[in-house]
């Protein structure tokens, strides 16, 4: 028998993915398709074999996604991709659905149809990934690229995969004005995606150089509430004993750090540089699971 927990964290899940299942719905139907826009994917495959033939978005997504789906099956197991059929399904759903019921709401401009509809895939896919399911496609494919490329972020391989689909559509539907909108609407993903995914988590690395590294170190900890590590070395030239601090700092944080550096030694000599993803205490944990 389930525990209680893992039934709502299963029910919170699904929740979730159907929310995202109907953003990506919105983002298909009122600024995608309207607008001939292929944002790239099995979604962009969609639009436009569904303006060849006329059988609605949705299902095409469906029939294209059942032989990725049982290689999804084949690399990851049933159990997760329960969830991606699931996802899937929604989408489908509510892509058709709301082109069905709801037209009025289409918006017929290009330009609003490449950002918003970029911003609300790309929030629907970062939902999706992050509750472990996808909505398929070439979501699939490039959770098995990330396997072997884990260095590879997800946005960057989309974008990688959606430029080849947008030159498809733009030689099926023979309009290079869709095909650069459609450009801007998957760059505009594949940032945003990235955001969802991992954060603006960017941080900045501290080393500093200075005759009064104690009281720096001090005032770091203290003012700041950050971690700081001695290291010890020789001036190249003087060749006086140095203690070097490094720090990991958060963005906003380090204006103030320099500040404190500033006002402690003017003459301190510091090198900052940014740091692309930190773990560890206050930052991420080494045992996440790398999307």
């Amino acid at each position: 028998m389930l525990d209680k927990k893992v039934i709502i964290r299963r029910i919170k899940k699904f929740a979730v993915i159907t929310f995202a299942a109907l953003l990506y719905g919105i983002a298909n139907t009122y600024f995608s398709d309207p607008n001939n826009l292929a944002p790239g994917g099995i979604t962009g495959v969609a639009i436009v074999l569904n303006k060849i033939w006329n059988m609605g978005v949705g299902m095409w997504f469906i029939l294209i996604n059942i032989p990725i789906l049982l290689l999804g099956i084949w690399q990851f197991g049933l159990k997760f991709t329960i969830s991606t059929i699931y996802a899937t399904a929604m989408v489908s759903f509510f892509t058709d659905m709301l082109a069905l019921h709801f037209k009025q709401f289409i918006v017929n401009d290009m330009v609003l149809g490449a950002t918003f509809g970029g911003a609300l895939m790309a929030i629907s896919m970062g939902l999706i990934f992050k509750n472990k399911a996808t909505t398929g496609g070439t979501d699939i494919i490039i959770k098995i690229l990330r396997k072997k490329f884990p260095h590879l972020k997800t946005g960057s391989l989309f974008f990688l995969t959606d430029v080849v689909i947008i030159v498809f559509a733009g030689v099926v539907l023979q309009d290079i004005k869709v095909t650069l909108y459609s450009m801007i609407s998957v760059m505009i993903t594949s940032y945003v995606l990235d955001l969802v995914l991992y954060g603006r988590d960017e941080a900045k690395l501290l080393y500093i150089i200075s005759d009064r590294p104690d009281i720096i170190t001090k005032r770091l900890l203290e003012e700041l509430d950050i971690g700081a590590t001695h290291i010890y070395g020789q001036g190249a030239y003087t060749g006086n004993d140095k203690k070097v601090i490094m720090a990991g700092i958060k963005k906003r944080l380090s204006p103030l750090a320099e500040e404190i550096v500033r006002e402690e030694d003017p003459d301190a000599f510091m090198i900052v540089t940014s740091a692309t993803e930190i773990f560890g205490e206050g930052y991420k944990s080494y045992f996440d699971e790398r999307i």
